[in-house]
């Protein structure tokens, strides 16, 4: 078998995917599922079908560990998996990925969901249910107005903060489960409380914490190795052994139960008025982290397989899977960073494979939904707590800490916040700190007064050159930022203590702007106020290398007609030489006079 046979289609050495969309246009670009069947070769159904089956192995256990960890009945995790896997299947631009209940939603979903239901597990569906669908819209119309970029704007340790926050939120949920108890959920550090105070009074359920134990040590022992499922050997495993040693009846291990029997229908989830504005809030924060994780995954595989992925299609893709999930009875979901990886390794070449797989969990349910009967949830637990352990960032964060001490500290915020605040007030955090770190640069930025350093051509900040030598009378001030309402008056401030730092008298001040990319209104006046100021004490205001589009903006404002043409020059060089033609000094640091 050749390898165009085996493989989806790469470019060829030498050249990148070309990011189009096959030529179709009108709703076939929308639906990447049918450009894949058309161009599918025979030759892949064998790897689509065997890694399909392997996927199943992994697609029950999980999702119906997640569903408990969500606060619904386990069999809405199967629910969950079945028909977002078919939606993605039609709308998703990835190839590979695997889509399903995932860690990382848990803590939010369960957020809304346990405050709200009140142990009613019909209104915890609903609720969930109508979180997926709020989730789904926000997506499609986010993929539709091409906002596919708004994960960017969360840096990498504010996302590592977040996700070790939710990691640490969704173990600490499933403790009591783990230790064959129960609590009254009240907050990530409360329930750490509770559990400590439970486990000292002694009500562990030693039967189901070793179960759970086994369980968990099984699948980290097994974790590394692909070829093996590692989730699969160990709940099987446990499951068996609650089974013949009957630990249900003569331990009291809590178990799964019976699984109804049937397909998800088609069901319109109805909520109160009063779970309007939380379910708004967790749908659109389910929104947000589910395509920041999807988008990140996509793109590692997009890579491995040299394919191009449209970020606002997956948007998309994963936008209609949720709707699909909330109105099939199912709940928010994400991509999955641990079954994705079982489905490459089992050689899954296109999306045949999670549909593969969720014909094969739909059979399950027709046919053997006593299989898991004995299926005890302090196994489920530790699958879950596994996963959460998988999602911690440690490596990176110690490298952060290494090179940027700062950054470290604002991911250890994050982390503290989800974890004190709740997942959804987390997320809350985590934004506002990614708004604030992002305009931070802009508020403080870098400025410098430049002069000439003697071996090294152009002008450059003085304090990196003590050695350099300034033109007398002429000051040259280079602001490296945006100038906008937050600066505005910092930047007024700075050039008039470079004026006052200045060894003689200033006749000129050069403003280098090449770093500057924007102006606003403030800022203009500003300007205006501080030529003004300028003017009065006999000193010039002018402008180098100044980019065009700002020019521009400046004579909108009449900022340019203000200043005059002649204060403006395309290079630093350009208005020294100006400066001396006009004002003979002793200056041996001419542009010529360097070469």
């Amino acid at each position: 078998m050749s390898h165009s046979d085996a493989s989806p289609p790469v470019p060829e050495p030498g050249r990148i995917a070309h990011r189009n969309t096959g030529g179709d246009t009108g709703w076939s670009r929308w639906l990447p599922g049918l450009r894949t069947l058309r161009g599918y070769k025979i030759t892949w159904l064998r790897h689509d079908l065997v890694a399909g089956l392997v996927l199943t192995t992994m697609l029950v256990p999980v999702g119906i560990a997640y569903a408990v960890a969500s606060g619904v009945p386990g069999i809405y995790g199967l629910y969950a998996t079945i028909v977002p896997l078919l939606a993605y299947a039609l709308f998703g631009p990835s190839r590979i990925l695997v889509l399903g209940p995932d860690s990382s939603l848990a803590a939010v979903i369960l957020a809304v969901v346990l405050p709200l239901s009140g142990g009613d597990p019909h209104r915890a569906i609903a609720l969930a249910s109508m979180m997926a669908i709020v989730s789904g819209v926000v997506c499609i119309l986010a993929g539709i107005a091409r906002l596919g970029f708004v994960t960017e704007l969360l840096s990498k340790p504010i996302r590592y903060g977040y996700m070790n926050g939710i990691a640490l939120t969704v173990l600490i949920s499933q403790l009591p489960k783990f230790f064959g108890f129960s609590i009254e959920s009240d907050g990530p550090l409360r329930n750490l409380w509770a559990i400590a105070t439970a486990i000292m009074e002694g009500k562990t359920n030693w039967a189901a914490f070793m179960v759970g134990a086994a369980t968990l040590a099984v699948i980290l022992l097994l974790k590394g190795n692909k070829r093996v499922p590692g989730i699969l050997i160990a709940v099987a495993g446990a499951t068996v052994a609650v089974a013949v040693l009957d630990l249900a009846a003569r331990a009291g291990v809590s178990v799964l139960g019976s699984l109804p029997q049937g397909l998800p229908a088609f069901a319109i989830p109805w909520i109160t008025r009063d779970d309007i504005v939380p379910v708004l809030i967790g749908g659109c924060a389910v929104a947000l982290v589910s395509f920041a994780d999807t988008s990140v995954l996509s793109r590692v595989y997009a890579a491995r397989t040299r394919t191009y992925v449209d970020p606002n299609q997956e948007m998309v893709g994963l936008g209609v899977a949720n709707l699909a999930a909330g109105f099939f009875q199912g709940f928010a979901i994400s991509s999955s960073s641990s079954r994705t990886p079982v489905a490459e390794a089992a050689g899954a070449k296109t999306q045949l494979t999670g549909v593969i797989g969720a014909l094969a969990v739909a059979l399950l349910l027709v046919v053997a939904p006593d299989l898991l009967k004995d299926l005890p949830t302090s196994a489920l637990a530790a699958v879950v707590i596994a996963s959460a352990i998988g999602l911690i960032e440690v490596t990176d964060l110690r490298r952060i800490y290494r090179i940027q001490r700062w950054e470290f500290w604002l991911s250890i915020v994050c982390t503290i916040g989800v974890a004190v605040l709740g997942a959804i007030e987390g997320i809350g955090l985590a934004i506002v700190i990614a708004v604030i770190e992002f305009l931070w640069d802009g508020w403080r930025p870098y400025s410098a007064v430049l002069g000439r350093a003697d071996g090294v051509k152009g002008y450059h900040d003085i304090k990196r050159y003590p050695d350099a030598r300034l033109v007398p009378g002429l000051v040259l001030f280079r602001w490296d930022a945006p100038l906008f309402f937050a600066n505005a008056e910092l930047f007024h401030d700075r050039v008039l203590d470079a004026v006052a730092a200045s060894p003689t008298p200033v006749r000129w001040l050069v403003v280098a702007a090449e770093p500057v990319t924007s102006v606003d209104v403030t800022s203009a006046d500003m300007l205006a106020e501080l030529d003004e100021t300028l003017h009065a004490a006999g000193i010039k205001l002018c402008v180098a290398e100044m980019k065009d589009p700002v020019k521009d903006k400046l004579k909108r404002f009449g900022l340019f007609a203000r200043l005059g043409e002649t204060a403006f020059f395309p290079t630093i060089g350009s208005a020294v030489d100006s400066y001396l033609a006009i004002h003979p000094v002793d200056w041996m640091g001419r542009e010529d006079k360097s070469r």
